[in-house]
């Protein structure tokens, strides 16, 4: 059970990063809350095109996320323990559906739950791993399968397993397609991620 749970850490945290960005994305606006990456392209295109207005909109999620990784980064500073942050995230997700936001206000709020996540727990298993993006997951991927298949007999830097960073990438991708569902379904999807996170905070 030890050696599995940074595994269900981690898938159970991207699956929760790729349920907010579905649902972020689709009914809140057309922008991510945790793919700040898709957001500052999508902000440096309205720049590029003149729409000034429009990239505002797209790099406010930035300032959010970024104030909520700040945030998480002082609390597991002071507190030492990774589960608060993770308990405010899942605080905000459960209630923004249930506040009389905006579109864009409620993307601001799931963007500043994000950035929580971000930086609450970014070590797994004794290895630095992101659940909140995954371009550079995919990166390690090539990069392990190539030294497990092509060995150089030099000792190479400490990184996750293919197995966890599969998960994760898998978990973003899954979450991803399990927002798009809730949104049909349910009237509160975001009640769900909310509930994966009180999930992790059970294994911590």
């Amino acid at each position: 059970m030890i050696a599995t749970r940074p595994q269900l850490q981690a898938s159970l945290l991207s699956i929760v990063a790729g349920m907010a960005d579905a649902v972020g994305y689709i009914a809140m606006g057309g922008v991510f809350a945790a793919n700040m990456t898709g957001n500052t392209v999508l902000a440096g295109l309205a720049l590029g095109e003149g729409q000034f207005e429009t990239a505002a909109r797209r790099m406010a999620p930035l300032l959010t996320f970024f104030l909520g990784a700040m945030l998480a980064r002082l609390l597991v500073r002071l507190i030492h323990r990774p589960a608060v942050p993770l308990l405010i995230e899942a605080a905000l997700l459960a209630v923004v559906d249930f506040l009389p936001l905006g579109r864009e206000s409620a993307l601001l709020l799931v963007a500043l739950a994000m950035g929580l996540q971000a930086s609450a727990i970014t070590h797994f298993g004794g290895t630095a791993l992101s659940t909140v993006v995954v371009t550079s997951t995919l990166a390690r991927i090539a990069e392990t399968t190539l030294d497990r298949l092509w060995p150089t007999g030099r000792p190479l830097p400490s990184v996750a397993t293919p197995r966890l960073l599969a998960l994760t990438w898998i978990g973003y991708l899954a979450g991803a397609m399990t927002g798009v569902l809730l949104i049909h379904i349910l009237p509160w999807p975001l009640l769900v991620p909310a509930v994966l996170l009180v999930t992790v905070v059970t294994t911590l």
